[in-house]
């Protein structure tokens, strides 16, 4: 049995230093080049409105706020500046998504997105979007790219198209930190002892960000105060609680995993599905001891077995917002496809380590 689990963690290991490593070596070239056109257009969107600045900037050869959806597909947040005069308020009445609402109608005059605000107090996130793409869509026509990069038409987001190769979302958002929202108050679960004090003190400090963007739960019905809304995501504070022992080489390999053979008709899978399921798995294994590198091939396996059954029950609930089911609005059979494509996938890498050279 340990001669078995020593095989697989030597291949696991071997898949990562040539799959996985060659993998984050292309993207990180892709994003170099991706990055050189988005800050161009950015730059041209400042000039004609200063409220929009480009937040995207490299720190230790990283782009800060830029999130890999697919090797061919990534999303910048753009960062915007004063959310002071208002209020966040999330009532769980839209699962994932939460409102931004004046503190004080008297102080409408005082917000830099004066022209936002709707008549009843909110910030709206369309309506800022909807100005930013008209901003980019004129930007994109004036910047010293524009023979290789285009708007992506008939979407409410702001999409560029870049060598005919890549797809770049730009989602303005607010960072906030030193509050943590009220949907996501049953984490840490008080009976589980991961990730401990310290570090759950360091995650809510690290905060959320609220996006402009469609939201999961809102597909298909857009009243107005729906639309206005914002949608909650924990980049950052995923990306802390990932940082000790395998966790992140476990994550890579199921990013290349999934690259390579889960991307199929439908899109079911995305590489924010394995980063949630991983944490998951590092809940039911709390112990730091469960993510030394011994372990790698076990924890490999119970995500693997833990997305199939996720897949076959249609429901995968966000790791901070389980009311939030990350499978909504995914079609049936690409879900049951999917499920399908992991099994084989899991029965290969159990039954025989060896078959992750052909992987």
């Amino acid at each position: 049995m340990i001669a078995t689990q020593a095989k697989l963690v030597y291949q696991l290991n071997k898949y990562y230093n040539e799959r996985c490593q060659t993998r984050k070596a292309a993207i990180a070239k892709t994003i170099r080049e991706v990055c050189k056109v988005v800050s161009d257009v950015l730059k041209e969107v400042e000039v004609q409105e200063p409220r929009f600045i480009s937040s995207l900037s490299e720190i230790e050869a990283r782009y800060e706020g830029m999130e890999v959806i697919a090797p061919n597909e990534f999303e910048v947040v753009l960062y915007l500046n004063q959310m002071g005069v208002f209020n966040f308020v999330d009532d769980g009445s839209l699962p994932g998504c939460a409102v931004l609402k004046l503190s004080d109608g008297r102080k409408r005059s005082m917000s830099l997105w004066v022209e936002f605000i709707t008549a009843s107090g909110y910030l709206s996130a369309r309506k800022i979007r909807s100005r930013f793409q008209t901003l980019v869509a004129q930007a994109v026509d004036k910047c010293s790219y524009r023979d290789v990069v285009k708007m992506v038409a008939d979407t409410s987001e702001v999409k560029l198209r870049i060598r005919e190769r890549y797809v770049v979302q730009i989602t303005p958002a607010f960072k906030c930190t030193g509050i943590w929202p009220r949907s996501a108050a049953q984490w840490p679960m008080p009976h589980i002892p991961w990730p401990g004090p310290n570090r759950v003190a360091e995650v809510k400090a690290e905060g959320f960000n609220l996006l402009s963007k469609e939201c999961y739960s809102l597909t298909g019905k857009q009243s107005s105060a729906e639309s206005d809304a914002w949608v909650l995501q924990f980049s950052e504070a995923e990306n802390r609680l990932l940082m000790a022992g395998c966790r992140k080489k476990c994550l890579s390999i199921l990013k290349t995993l999934r690259d390579r053979h889960l991307e199929l008709p439908g899109q079911p899978l995305h590489n924010y599905h394995m980063k949630t399921l991983l944490l998951y798995e590092c809940e039911k294994h709390p112990r730091e001891t469960d993510w030394d590198e011994s372990c790698l091939g076990d924890r490999l396996n119970g995500i693997l077995l833990q997305l199939i059954s996720c897949l076959q029950c249609r429901r995968c609930p966000h790791y901070f917002l389980p009311n939030l089911d990350l499978f909504q609005g995914k079609p049936h059979s690409a879900l049951e496809a999917a499920a399908k494509q992991t099994w084989r996938l899991a029965r290969e890498i159990l039954t025989n380590a060896k078959s992750l050279d052909k992987l």
